[in-house]
């Protein structure tokens, strides 16, 4: 197993990607601590970690306050004894107005989560990876710092910063033994996505099998990834195979674009 003795932090777990991320760790034999902000989308993961034999930890965490994120890596070194991965994925999306009509109040709150409340959890992180002599984060981002599209500035804004970030880090942090690397999904099959699609299909008065072709047709692989494709990437980063890896973005898209 590419993971076997370590323990990783996984952020944002829900039904989505973060759960998929989650059980791809531990199939690969690392204990999971998983943290959302509220602990009841937490237990069924919770459940089916250990099912996979690994051990795990849920607690409840608001990524946008950074006490919250101090005491999420003290529970998990308590706990474990180790970080050895720390994978950001909470995000929050939205308001979307064109920028000229935005509230740049909600503008903060976006980036209160997506960028500030991710470095929050990633300092609290790094002295126990330090402690330990290296480590792996994890940074979800986005297509939409690749493919800009009007009404998404304040998602697409924070995203694109924290990829730079995640490279800032990558260059400090490389002394350290510390990998700081970036997946960037495009469009995730899963249910989210299909009620999109069903949403767009009634508009257009078709069916939502027919929106899923014609977008997965634009694909160089002619279909959409879903959140284990995603979880997969995720694990390589994670793992050793991408020891001299660091300061990088891989994007999971099926060949909707190449950057």
């Amino acid at each position: 197993m590419l993971l076997a003795g370590r323990v990783g932090i996984v952020s944002g777990v829900g039904p989505g990607l973060g759960r998929a991320v989650a059980l791809a760790l531990a199939r690969e034999g690392a204990d999971v601590v998983l943290a959302a902000r509220t602990a009841a989308s937490l237990e069924a993961v919770e459940g089916e970690v250990r099912s996979c034999g690994r051990r795990a930890l849920a607690v409840a965490t608001d990524v946008a306050d950074p006490d919250q994120c101090r005491q999420l890596a003290e529970a998990a070194r308590r706990t474990f004894g180790r970080i050895d991965v720390l994978v950001n994925n909470a995000f929050r999306s939205g308001p979307y107005e064109p920028v000229e009509q935005s509230s740049l109040e909600d503008w903060r709150k976006v980036f209160d989560v997506n960028l500030f409340g991710t470095l929050a959890l990633s300092q609290a992180v790094v002295p126990v990876m330090k402690a330990a002599g290296g480590g792996s984060i994890v940074m979800i981002n986005s297509m939409s710092t690749r493919i800009i599209e009007p009404h998404f500035g304040s998602y697409a804004a924070s995203k694109g910063a924290l990829l730079t970030a995640a490279q800032t880090m990558a260059k400090e942090l490389g002394s350290s033994g510390i990998r700081v690397n970036s997946v960037v999904p495009g469009y995730i099959w899963g249910p989210a996505l299909e009620r999109y699609f069903a949403g767009l299909a009634r508009q257009r008065g078709t069916t939502p099998e027919a929106v899923y072709g014609e977008i997965a047709s634009r694909t160089a692989l002619g279909r959409i990834p879903t959140s284990e494709d995603v979880a997969a990437a995720v694990v390589f980063f994670a793992s050793d195979l991408s020891r001299a890896v660091t300061g990088q973005a891989l994007d999971v898209n099926a060949g909707h674009y190449f950057h």
